[in-house]
């Protein structure tokens, strides 16, 4: 079944504002939170695709792109987003300030802000390009590319402790990753709660770090990553793989990977929006007495028939030939033009018979007028009657 539409997800109009989206998000992230609903995993599902909407709506480049080709403009396989969809520590992290402060939505719910959260740092986004060809685009292609980044530590699993024993309880905080102060006011006693100066609120301490990345988490290496592209896309379109980015430092997630597409150029064909181009030369004989020729799609060849008396510039038309959409609504045609070729470097007797044929008052362009006479005195001056 695909994903639902991200305006009917959060149940805005196509015109709604940021401030509307962000509104209707914190609507349906407070119905459906996990700590309201928990062991409820049709809400956890639905807490998540209200964020992955956000995500895009609430974001002006991405909204248009979705706007332009739906699901597939913005995410990765399947619709081009991350291939394991978004995680709870996604969400928390990235959207968590929309609920104020520290432990996500906590603050919201009646809990005190701040809290232990995830230990480590994001890892940063890596950005590639991938070139494919006109025959690629029209069916869609798998690519397998070796991405060179900082990758997770295989020897201590990206926790950057040269063991399990070399990470220890935080002290300051307990564990907790946030200390806590009560402090006299003139209005009473006041509560506050900030972030764990010593841990930086994961609520652990590495005592002994990792000789191999030196307490980092990862190490700089490569990862064949497997990218689906769908048909239809076009040059410039940027895809998004979630968490196939450089990885985090000390356990932290991985960033994403941005794919640029770029297009190679066909030795024949041209594309033009979903409609495939094909320039087509002919002499001056086979367009005015007509002809059958072979044209070339992106499928395989095609024989056309060219009627006598085509003229340049005339545009014949290969119906489904073209490139689909990628929102995979249709597809478009091929378009043949028709160029009348003029030789050159013509012999002495060359030159004669078209003299011969420019003295003939019907070889003037008067379309439909003199074709019959012009084709008359032709065949009588071959024959040798003129």
């Amino acid at each position: 079944m695909g994903k639902r539409d991200y305006y009917e997800v959060l149940g805005v109009s196509k015109s709604a504002d940021g401030s509307e989206i962000k509104k209707a998000y914190r609507k349906i992230a407070m119905k459906y939170h996990p700590d309201k609903n928990p062991g409820n995993t049709e809400a956890e599902d639905k807490f998540k695709e209200a964020a992955e909407a956000y995500e895009v709506l609430s974001d002006s480049d991405k909204k248009a792109k979705y706007d332009r080709f739906g699901h597939a403009g913005v995410n990765g396989q399947g619709g081009f987003g991350a291939s394991g969809g978004m995680t709870m520590d996604d969400i928390f992290d990235q959207f968590g300030d929309i609920f104020g402060g520290g432990s996500p939505f906590g603050s919201f719910f009646g809990g005190a802000q701040g809290g232990k959260r995830t230990r480590g740092t994001r890892g940063s986004n890596l950005r590639i390009k991938v070139a494919l060809t006109l025959e690629e685009i029209a069916s869609g292609v798998t690519k397998k590319i070796k991405v060179k980044k900082q990758v997770q530590c295989s020897t201590c699993k990206g926790s950057g402790a040269k063991n399990a024993g070399a990470v220890k309880t935080c002290g300051t905080c307990g564990g907790n990753g946030v200390v806590r102060q009560v402090r006299s006011t003139f209005l009473g006693q006041m509560q506050t709660t900030t972030t764990c100066p010593n841990c930086q609120g994961t609520g652990e301490i590495v005592t002994d770090k990792c000789n191999t990345c030196r307490g980092s988490g990862s190490v700089y290496g490569d990862e064949t990553v497997e990218i689906e592209i769908p048909a239809g896309v076009e040059e410039g379109m940027q895809l998004s793989l979630r968490g196939k980015g450089n990885a985090g430092s000390n356990g932290g997630p991985a960033g994403d990977l941005l794919v640029l597409i770029e297009e190679k150029s066909h030795s024949v064909l041209t594309r033009d929006g979903n409609q495939i181009i094909y320039e087509l030369y002919l002499n001056f004989a086979d367009a005015a007495l007509g002809t059958s020729v072979e044209v070339p799609t992106l499928s395989s060849k095609v024989k056309i028939k060219v009627p006598e008396g085509t003229q340049s510039g005339k545009i014949f038309r290969l119906k489904g030939k073209g490139l689909p959409t990628v929102q995979g609504y249709g597809t478009g045609d091929q378009l043949i033009h028709v160029n009348v070729w003029t030789p050159k470097n013509l012999s002495s007797e060359e030159k004669e018979l078209l003299k011969k044929m420019r003295e003939m008052d019907n070889f003037h362009p008067t379309p439909g007028k003199h074709d019959k006479g012009f084709f008359d005195k032709m065949k009588d001056y071959f024959s040798g009657k003129s």
